[in-house]
């Protein structure tokens, strides 16, 4: 087994290249710009949060509505930075609260083929599985698209659980 000697020498190698640097600097960016753009065109129906650039792991933001709000749940558009995919996740805002959702969102289509629940939240669903960064104003469209249909399903399945 390698001790951290060994990674940090890895890890000082890496660092030397700078693709590591550049490319989470510029995922970053994008992210940040991504959140700025669907702030301003789906204001009507979501607010967003602030950036989370996370630790190369995730880096996310939040969103909402009072529907969510009033049951203490919010969304998150995530970049999985080990996948490399855009992902919505349902959130609740206490333990319990995310429990409870996820006795009802553990027999549903967001959470097939899982036996636990998720980490962090109370479903967790692909956006984009492959991004392309050649074209972020396509890829923009392509997320943005995809949260508006993914986000409405979810509430619509939130609201025939009748759970508050």
């Amino acid at each position: 087994m390698k001790d951290l000697n060994d990674y940090v020498k890895a890890y000082k190698k890496q660092l030397q290249i700078g693709d590591i640097q550049e490319a989470y600097a510029r995922l970053v960016k994008y992210v940040t710009k991504l959140g700025t753009t669907l702030s301003k065109n789906l204001s009507k129906i979501y607010s967003f949060g602030s950036l989370f650039q996370g630790y190369m792991d995730y880096t996310y933001f939040y969103y909402g509505n009072k529907f969510l709000k009033d049951r203490k749940l919010k969304m998150g558009l995530v970049l999985n930075h080990p996948k490399m995919q855009f992902e919505v996740w349902l959130l609740g805002q206490t333990i319990p609260i995310q429990e409870r959702y996820w006795e009802y969102f553990k027999n549903t289509k967001w959470n097939k083929n899982r036996t636990t629940k998720p980490q962090y939240s109370i479903l967790e669903t692909v956006l984009i599985e492959t991004p392309d960064f050649s074209d972020l104003d396509r890829l923009s469209k392509q997320i943005e698209d995809r949260l508006v249909q993914v986000t409405a399903e979810i509430i619509e399945d939130i609201k025939r659980s009748k759970l508050k």
